[in-house]
């Protein structure tokens, strides 16, 4: 049997697209002491007009990894960052890794108890946070692990400093501490730009394995409690390797990557820190999306590739329009996260003559392992084929042995070199989603056509996918619950036109309680992440339940849809 019968999906590559990689023997400091090598005079980052260049960039690493190393990070360690968007953002990253230890991203606009179960779950000692939400951070209990606390000041990376931060459109950052403090639970607290003071880190310096792991990703996954995903530097470095092979024409030292997506999200990590960084690209950052800003730097660095979400390429495409600003320099734009309408796809190419193609992925799979052909075989509509090195299989989700008939509807399952390694100290959910021969659970339902597009048709499990996020029902029903008028709560995704879902709410209040529903949302904006939010609540008079007395979501949300309640 030949490659083509077996995966069929070949024929539909791109040319120039090989059907594997090559074996990953690097880890992600090689990869990027390979591009300081290589690209030392070209520009890495750019920051509201502020450039660093490789070269700089791998000296700032190198800084950034001794103050750490004297700070007693070693090999093994779990390092948290809690950054934007931001140079200090790559150089911690690269840093950490360069050490051995073990990246931990976080989302910084999570609440307090957000941040702390994923702190109490992975245990790191030192911390690198923006320091607008350092006070949430060092304001941990003692029983939490974190010793030390590195405060990042945002505005140091600008140009001309503080002065030039009062004229963007950005959140306004405490005044960085002093050089060392210590909080009120005795955890030590020092400024980035004392960590970054000293000496470089000796090159005989242990440097970490292909096989090691790099990062801790936290996600949902099938399950609505957040997991630690274990990524080596091999998955990372794969996942880099197979969108650097997925894109014929990239000229490396050449594209400007534009970084809209979150760097602690596995989808803007991998495009972003890796792939663009693999290529010696320009990496644009921004500390969040805002179409001015955006706008504002096509004029003076035009991008030529864009990850985003369709919501991203709408506004933009919209904006460009009105505003008359070209945005043809733009050759190649991948969507994930969330469906990507036709519409947009047709809107976003007339305004850029470029590419716009949908991806699949999830954490565990570091996160791409499925595309749209960047060329004409793409099929608007679908998630593509398998990338290079990656095999699929369709089975019955109750017995993921069992294998689908070609062209049935059943659970989606994926292999290759950027799969997981488990998740953190969680073996029971790793043996579930992890199976013996290296096939992952995507908990997603799918059809695949006989030349191997797939279509996403369903979820096996009820997560909600909103803005690229996941949002687990059960945690945002918890936080409505305790609510003194709320006596029971439905939380469910409803399709929003931007192809993603929206969080909304059924709830059934106390006797006498009067219904104020601005008054709920902030009460639950307490507790969690405002992307967590519901949208839209409603007041049943009964939630629907099953015999055994579970609430039916999928009857909740079908009311909802219906326009009950």
């Amino acid at each position: 049997m030949n490659n083509l019968d077996r995966m069929p999906w070949l024929s539909a590559y791109a040319d120039g697209v090989p059907d594997e990689i090559e074996p990953i023997n690097q880890t992600l400091v090689d990869m990027i002491d390979e591009a300081v090598s290589n690209y030392r005079r070209d520009v890495a980052l750019e920051f509201f007009g502020a450039e660093t260049t490789y070269n700089e960039l791998g000296d700032k690493i190198a800084l950034a990894a001794e103050g750490l190393r004297r700070l007693g990070v070693k090999a093994g360690d779990r390092v948290a960052i809690v950054l934007p968007n931001c140079p200090q953002h790559v150089v911690a990253f690269y840093a950490v890794l360069r050490l051995g230890a073990i990246v931990v991203e976080h989302n910084p606009l999570y609440t307090a108890r957000e941040l702390r179960h994923q702190f109490e779950d992975h245990g790191a000692r030192i911390a690198i946070v923006w320091d607008k939400v350092y006070d949430t951070v060092a304001g941990f209990p003692k029983d939490i692990r974190l010793e030390r606390i590195v405060s990042v000041d945002l505005t140091s990376a600008l140009p001309f400093g503080k002065r030039f931060a009062l004229r963007l459109p950005i959140p306004k950052a405490r005044t960085a501490r002093a050089a060392m403090t210590a909080t009120p639970s005795g955890r030590n607290v020092f400024t980035w730009d004392r960590l970054v003071s000293g000496r470089r880190l000796s090159k005989r310096h242990p440097a970490p394995r292909p096989s090691d792991t790099a990062l801790l990703q936290y996600t949902s996954g099938t399950s609505g409690t957040p997991k630690g995903a274990i990524l080596t530097h091999a998955n990372l470095r794969a996942n880099a390797a197979q969108g650097e092979a997925w894109v014929p024409g990239l000229n490396p030292g050449k594209e400007t990557f534009y970084a809209v997506l979150p760097l602690f999200h596995a989808y803007g990590l991998t495009l972003c820190l890796t792939f663009a960084m693999s290529i010696g690209a320009r990496l644009v950052l921004f500390p969040r999306f805002d179409v001015d800003l955006v706008l504002a730097a096509a004029r003076t660095s035009p991008p030529t590739f864009l990850p985003a979400v369709p919501p991203i390429y709408d506004q933009l495409a919209a904006a460009a329009e009105s505003r008359n600003v070209d945005l043809s320099s733009i050759r190649f734009s991948i969507s994930g996260a969330m469906s990507l309408p036709l519409e947009t796809v047709r809107r976003w190419e007339a305004v850029t003559g470029g590419l716009l193609v949908e991806g699949y992925g999830m954490t565990e799979s570091s996160p791409v392992a499925l595309g749209n052909p960047m060329g004409p075989s793409r099929r608007p509509g679908t998630v593509g084929v398998p990338f290079p090195s990656t095999e699929i299989r369709v089975v019955d989700p109750a017995d993921p042995t069992i294998d689908r008939p070609n062209g049935e509807p059943g659970e989606l399952l994926i292999r290759g070199p950027q799969v997981f390694h488990g998740y953190w100290q969680n073996p029971e959910d790793t043996a579930h989603t992890l199976m013996l021969d290296g096939w992952l659970r995507t908990g997603d339902i799918v059809t695949v056509a006989p030349d191997g597009f797939v279509t996403v048709v369903d979820r096996v499990k009820e997560l909600i996918i909103t803005g690229g996020f996941n949002v687990s029902p059960s945690e945002v029903e918890a936080a409505l619950l305790a609510h003194p008028d709320v006596t029971a709560a439905a939380v469910v995704g409803l399709p929003h036109q931007s192809g993603g879902e929206e969080v909304s709410a059924a709830v059934v209040l106390r006797a006498g309680a009067t219904f104020d529903s601005a008054a709920l949302r902030n009460f639950c904006r307490e507790s969690l992440a405002g992307y967590k939010v519901p949208k839209r609540v409603v007041v049943l008079d009964e939630l629907p339940r099953s015999l055994i007395g579970k609430v039916m979501r999928r009857e909740v949300r079908d009311a909802l849809l219906a326009g009950r309640g």
